[in-house]
């Protein structure tokens, strides 16, 4: 059991310190090599946040949110209205939606065709074009079109400002009376 909490102590100290701790060395009969460290009171200087890939995922969320309350239709159970009630919610959000996207997002399809016909692949790139039905060993030219599919020709996202936490959707509002 004791090795088992050792090797849990260890994961963690590398995970939140890099590094394994004095008492976790002496526990393993391990030595530090080169000069220890001395402990540091002082804070660290705040570290400039770093944009990740997410962040724009999130941000997009966050004005439809902001915009059409998509979210919180999406996180209610709707099992309990009719379909004419549900329709009639999504027509106004739909609408919004839309034109929050086309405000931030310039899509436009992969392919520029009428879906239902013929159509060429663009090219070999299997990131492009995704083959359905009977597909033989070799991927063909072409085939029946049945969705264009979509590529961002153009994204405008503000830039996130240093406090914001691009992992907050939406925040919660709370009503002073």
């Amino acid at each position: 059991m004791s090795r088992i909490i050792l090797a849990i102590r260890c994961f963690f100290n590398m995970l939140f310190r890099g590094e394994l701790s004095p008492r976790t060395l002496i526990d393993l009969k391990l030595v530090r090599k080169g000069p220890v460290p001395a402990p540091t009171t002082a804070k660290p200087a705040p570290v400039a946040r770093v944009a990740t890939a997410s962040d724009g995922a999130l941000q997009i969320l966050a004005i439809l949110q902001r915009d059409s309350r998509l979210v919180d239709f999406l996180m209610e159970d709707i099992a309990a209205y009719s379909d004419d009630q549900v329709g009639a919610a999504v027509r106004e959000m739909h609408d919004q939606c839309r034109e929050s996207m086309g405000q931030y997002v310039k899509l436009q399809p992969v392919i520029d065709g009428v879906e239902g016909t013929f159509a060429k692949t663009p090219s070999d790139d299997p990131n492009l074009v995704k083959f359905i039905g009977n597909v033989p060993a070799r991927p063909p030219a072409g085939g029946i079109l049945r969705h264009k599919g979509w590529r961002a020709a153009r994204v405008t996202l503000p830039a996130l400002s240093a406090k914001q936490d691009a992992a907050i959707v939406a925040p919660a509002e709370i009503e002073i009376e």
